[in-house]
Parts: C-alpha cells; structure tokens; sequence
C-alpha cells in the first residue's frame, strides 16, 4: 500500500493506494500544536475503523504546505512507520516541467494538481482548487506548467466576514433560493456563492482570451461540486485529485 499524505492549511486528507486505485481516504485537521504522536493515535483509529493495518504501507508521498506540520509527519513516519518517503518539491522527477515560474514558490497542492490533472486529461488545461484560497493552476499541451492565479476562497472570505463585522453570522456554505437576499444570511450566501462562481468564470474567460478557446477546465476541492452548477466552463470535478497526484509522483520516484 502506498499512502498519500496531503497537508493543507485546514486539513490532512490521507489517501491509500493498492494497485493503483485509491482504496480509502480520512481527513484530519491540521492544527499545527499536535505533536507526531498525538497525528499517529488518530491515523490508527482510522485505519482500525477501515480494518486496515497501517503497518502494510510500504511507501509514503508527502505534499505539504504547512512546513511545521511536515516536521511532525516526517518525525511520525521515521519513528512508526520506517518506509520510504516522496516529499513534493520542484527538485523531484514530476513528469511536468516548471517553466517561467519560480519553481520554489509553487505549493505541492499545485504541483499535484498539475501533475494529475495533466496525466489525465492532457494540456492545454487549467485546474480550479476550491481550497483555503481559489487556484488556478495552467499546465501547457507540452506539460508545462504555466504559472496561475491565488484568489480569495469562498470559505475563508466568509471566515472574514463573520470575524470582521460583529453582525455578520458564519453562514452555511450553499445557494440561496434568490439573487436577492431577504435575510442577512441570504444576502451573505447570494454574495458568497454567486459572487464566487462569477469571479471562477469572469477570470476564466480572462484566461480563454491570453490562452485561446480550446483549453479544458477541471476543477478539485471541497466546494467544487457545490458550485459546479453555476460553473459552466469547468468540465469535470475530480475531487480526489490531489491525492492522485501525490501517488502519480510517488510512483515516478521510487
């Protein structure tokens, strides 16, 4: 088995792998005052309540963008696991090249996105993550990565609003009924939901204009199926992408 770990700002999604397809996945948060041991207590609950023994792993991949996180799962992995690690950098084989682009800037979430999303569905293609930010990430017909766009994601905006404005409520994250709200939720959902599927859009229009018509769409992340309904130039929601990515550059590496 080959475990994908995938370190966010909010979450750790786990993945394993058994000939190539994804068997089973969990999400963790990623407080960053857990310590290795208190993060491996969690993972084998997980895995006993799946009937899995993690003992059988025999290869990690590690993409993170939480560098105090990373310094607890490899001290985790070195002191309960002992297997053979793949950290995500620009420095390893990825089976895409980085061009024009700082490469040590790009997050592993990206190059994941990038490498999967390419290996599935060719170039020239643009994938959307609905994270802690909204990415855009474009990846060339040659498997070049191009560059992209960090915009504000929707659940983090509504985290400010509520924070920074006394009266603001933390909202459910979904449409409303109407373009016109008739409560303050409503109005916050209308803002929130509307108003982040037509900056998606308006930016990819923008993108089909620098990069032409033909260039695909796919989008990833938790809110991606949620606003898929008012994206139409996103062709497909892969929501295990990142993960797949993590496995496709385990295997290049090995």
């Amino acid at each position: 088995m080959i475990l994908a770990m995938d370190v966010g700002n909010t979450n750790i999604t786990l993945g394993l792998y058994e000939n190539g397809q994804l068997t089973q996945s969990w999400r963790l948060s990623s407080q960053v005052a857990r310590t290795e041991d208190e993060i491996w207590v969690f993972m084998n609950m997980l895995g006993r309540g799946a009937n899995i023994d993690l003992s059988e792993v025999h290869g990690i991949a590690l993409g993170s963008v939480v560098p105090s996180v990373t310094v607890s799962l490899l001290r985790l992995i070195n002191k309960h696991l002992k297997v053979k690690v793949v950290e995500v950098s620009s420095d390893i084989e990825l089976g895409i090249t980085i061009k024009n682009v700082d490469p040590h800037t790009v997050g592993a979430d990206r190059i994941c996105n990038a490498v999967a999303g390419f290996e599935k569905y060719g170039g020239p293609l643009v994938i959307v993550d609905f994270g802690t930010a909204t990415t855009f990430d474009i990846v060339s017909d040659l498997g070049e990565y191009l560059g992209g766009i960090i915009a504000p994601g929707v659940e983090s905006t509504a985290k400010s609003l509520h924070h920074l404005a006394a009266k603001l409520p933390m909202v459910d994250l979904k449409f409303p009924e109407n373009i016109v709200g008739r409560s303050t939720e409503s109005s916050m959902q209308s803002g929130l939901m509307f108003g982040g599927a037509e900056m998606v859009e308006g930016l990819l229009r923008r993108l089909r204009g620098e990069m032409g018509e033909n260039i695909r769409v796919i989008a990833t992340g938790g809110l991606a199926p949620v606003l898929l309904p008012e994206l139409p130039s996103v062709e497909k929601v892969e929501p295990t992408l990142t993960l797949r990515g993590l496995y496709e550059i385990y295997l290049k590496n090995r």
